[in-house]
């Protein structure tokens, strides 16, 4: 390996995609467990690589040189094999700076709780300090070695909340570390985590319109910065950020919601194709696992049961990224269907007048033509305000991918 990222687990890492879309170096995951570490820097047997969690710390005693800015946070992210020397530097500073910027986070003269107390605790507490907070405090469970408890920070008058556990990585983005209803005077929450795109936490601050952001643009700056210390060369601000939105594009999944008889299918097929995606429909998935028609199954079980169905469909097509979703007409109805879906996905309203709907017997609540206007009645506000695009319907299911595309450029 001459260019790579070690750590474990793996298989959610985002860090090759955006190291190779610079174009200057091919980049190699390697798992590694802890006992494992030691022999792999004494082989020395790389040019560069960056170190992920839980490595950060485990590395130090085994390089030869640390940037003095790494042994103040006391964890390293980056290690360059400098003609057999290995030189540690700690990149997750500048990222985690940048990515607090572009979101809008602001520190300085703010109180800040820093949940958990591993190697990326310490970089967002150097962060704060250097922002100017006018208090930092480290959380945990335990509590131990000055941190607050849980229930301690509760206790507190918190102005900006940086979580640097696992707590709400895929696959648990279900969980969230920490209740944001119960600090009264939030003006920010960063969460480190970018898989999902935002994490629980990160959407519980949005919908109480608190500046949030997870680590997407992170990741990305702290492997801009990593790179620069690799070959010598310097990226401009515009690499950071074209590589932000391609990583964002591509991981980002496209979720179709909107009426029954709109066309959702067609269109997500047809923009699947266009993207190069794969395409799920999660009406589809539901068949299969139901093994009947959705209306003989509406008829035998009832409504209830066949959305206790979908949203454990929804759940589960929602941990997916980068492919193209398709929802039912009543997806959105459930407030945690909604949730799961923005995880990773952009919502895109699907809108059409209401005549120009399609009725069928196979939809069981729009079986007919006053139905049809009687739901949408009842459901059109509802799609605006789940929708983060509203998407008026083209022509056709080609214009309408289309249209789509423009919007998500």
């Amino acid at each position: 390996m001459q260019y790579g990222l070690i750590g474990c687990p793996l298989g959610h890492s985002f860090s090759k995609e955006i190291h190779e879309a610079l174009g200057r170096y091919s980049y190699e995951l390697c798992e590694l467990k802890p006992d494992e570490v030691a022999t792999f820097l004494r082989r020395r047997d790389f040019r560069a690589i960056n170190v992920t969690i839980p490595h950060k710390q485990t590395v130090m005693p085994y390089l030869d040189e640390i940037s003095d800015r790494a042994k103040a946070i006391g964890a390293v992210n980056t290690i360059v094999n400098r003609n057999g020397r290995l030189w540690g530097d700690n990149t997750d500073f500048d990222g985690m700076r940048l990515a607090l910027s572009h979101a809008g986070i602001r520190l300085k003269g703010k109180n800040v709780l820093i949940l958990g107390t591993g190697g990326t605790s310490k970089t967002a507490f150097a962060v704060a300090a250097a922002l100017g907070a006018k208090s930092v405090h480290k959380v945990s469970r335990s509590g131990k070695d000055g941190a607050l408890t849980y229930e301690q920070a509760y206790q507190t008058d918190a102005n900006v909340i940086l979580n640097t556990t696992p707590c709400g990585m895929f696959p648990h983005a279900d969980e969230t570390p920490i209740d944001v209803d119960r600090f009264s005077n939030l003006t920010g929450v960063f969460d480190a985590i970018y898989h999902p795109l935002c994490t629980r936490l990160v959407l519980d601050a949005k919908e109480r319109k608190i500046p949030a952001a997870g680590g997407l643009y992170m990741l990305v700056a702290q492997a801009v910065r990593a790179a620069e210390r690799f070959t010598g060369e310097a990226f401009p601000a515009a690499t950071l950020d074209r590589v932000y939105r391609r990583t964002l594009a591509a991981k980002r999944n496209p979720v179709l919601i909107g009426m029954p008889g709109v066309g959702k299918t067609r269109v997500g097929m047809r923009l699947a194709e266009l993207l190069e995606r794969p395409f799920f429909d999660s009406d589809r998935v539901i068949l299969e696992r139901i093994g009947m028609p959705i209306a003989d199954y509406f008829a035998a079980h009832g409504e209830a049961a066949f959305r206790a169905i979908e949203s454990e469909v929804i759940a589960e097509l929602s941990q997916k990224s980068g492919v193209v979703l398709s929802t039912g007409g009543g997806a959105v109805l459930k407030p945690e269907n909604v949730r799961a879906l923005k995880a990773n996905g952009v919502l895109l309203f699907l809108d059409r007048p209401v005549d120009e709907l399609k009725v069928s017997d196979d939809r069981p609540l729009s079986s007919d033509r006053e139905r049809v206007r009687k739901l949408f009645a009842e459901r059109y506000p509802i799609y605006l305000a789940a929708a983060d695009v509203h998407i008026h319907s083209g022509k056709n299911a080609n214009e309408t991918a289309h249209m789509i595309l423009e919007e998500l450029e």
